[in-house]
């Protein structure tokens, strides 16, 4: 080891000196560089092939697989399909209504005398309600009596002006050509005979309207015996003893219950099914199990523009009065459905970007797929209204495999 001369650095050593001397690097030949990029290459070689040889081969495997799965026939289940009864069965809400149901108003204005019914009353046609007293009436018919016997009088008055006139004309008539009276003594006679002739035709007028007016009268007094316009129950009255009434002032509301009408809004798709006379069974939550059996009296044979439903009446006898006008009710009908439905098990569907679509399978044994239209989904089955005939081999079980053209197997 060489000493160095503190003095000269000023007793520090130089920031460079380690005290002692490094060795000389080694220097890499040639041959040594190509004998370690060979063994890198041989490693990296064995790797790769270790690594996705296995992954290479079973991959081919796999697509090998694959291609022989797609040729070879796939072995399927079918069912054909079941048509359904026509009918179809339905329960709609409905509203039960009078048969006939009219607020009763008077035709005559007057005070009320009295009445004779009240709410809950069964009253039959004709029966008498209410009597009112019309005090004016009774004066205008009184007046109208009078103008008659004064047009009648008037008659008698006008007849007789005008036989007098006929006998003078008739006197005239053998004067004037003997110069005992003028031509225009004659033409004067002429003219006044045919006014009173004239005058009888205005008095026999008079007495019609008199007659007229007196006849409306008469009929406007008949009206304060106020009558029942058909057999019902009384629901309400808005009357009482004294009260002042006019043609505008409701007396009673009268309703007719046997039968009942009963409405219901028959959905669109079994809306040209209804017939008149279908049998319908009404039921209602205040009388548990108890069905009223009724029948479809007529329908509206349009659809409502708005809820795309047709107004049905069922009419339901109601000879005991248990049903009341404003229940609600549940009808139930059966009508015969439009269209010929098949019935397939919800598997037998493919529902896809192409629609709703099941797979047939051909005489030769190979798919083709149909596009069918679903009539309603019950659960445990799928009723078809159209796409099917009903002779189709159809596949049981629809999965991604079964496509256009496939060639299958049917297990028996």
């Amino acid at each position: 080891m060489t000493t160095h001369n503190d003095s000269a650095s000023g007793g520090q050593h130089d920031a460079g000196d380690l005290g002692f001397e490094l060795p000389k690097p080694a220097i890499m030949t040639k041959t040594q560089a190509i004998a370690i990029a060979v063994a890198s290459a041989v490693v990296l070689g064995a790797g790769f092939v270790i690594g996705w040889l296995p992954r290479h081969t079973a991959s081919r495997a796999l697509v090998a697989s694959t291609k022989a799965q797609e040729i070879a026939p796939l072995r399927v289940q079918v069912v054909m399909p079941k048509a359904k009864s026509s009918d179809r069965s339905l329960s709609l809400p409905g509203s039960v209504q009078a048969l006939q149901e009219t607020l009763v108003y008077p035709r005559a204005s007057g005070y009320v005398r009295s009445w004779e019914v009240d709410i809950g009353a069964k009253v039959k046609e004709g029966a008498l309600l209410v009597e009112i007293d019309t005090p004016e009436l009774d004066q205008q018919l009184d007046q109208a009596r009078a103008q008659l016997a004064q047009a009648e009088a008037g008659l008698v008055q006008a007849k007789a002006n005008r036989e007098f006139s006929v006998t003078n004309l008739e006197r005239y008539k053998q004067l004037a050509p003997k110069g005992v009276a003028s031509q225009q003594e004659l033409d004067k006679q002429q003219a006044q005979s045919q006014v009173d002739d004239a005058n009888v035709q205005v008095a026999q007028a008079a007495i019609d309207a008199a007659l007229a007016n007196t006849r409306r009268l008469t009929q406007l007094k008949s009206f304060a015996h106020v009558t029942a316009p058909f057999a019902g129950t009384i629901n309400a009255r808005m009357i009482e003893r004294g009260q002042l009434v006019s043609p505008t002032s409701a007396l009673f509301r009268i309703s007719a219950t046997d039968p009942v009408r009963v409405f219901v809004q028959v959905p669109q798709d079994i809306a040209p099914s209804v017939k008149v006379d279908v049998p319908a069974q009404v039921s209602v939550r205040e009388y548990p199990g108890r069905v009223f059996e009724g029948k479809v009296a007529r329908s509206a044979g349009a659809l409502d523009a708005a809820s795309r439903t047709m107004n049905t009446e069922v009419r339901v006898p109601n000879d005991k009065g248990e049903l009341l006008a404003g229940m609600y009710a549940q009808v139930a009908l059966t009508l015969p459905s439009p269209h010929r439905v098949f019935e397939l098990p919800p598997t037998a569907l493919l529902n896809d970007s192409q629609g709703v679509r099941v797979g047939a399978v051909t005489e030769d044994n190979k798919i083709k797929m149909m596009p069918v239209v679903l009539e309603r989904d019950n659960g445990s089955s799928i009723d078809i209204s159209a796409g099917l005939s009903g002779n189709e081999r159809l596949v049981r079980l629809v999965n991604a495999e079964i496509v256009e053209g496939r060639q299958v197997d049917v297990i028996p």
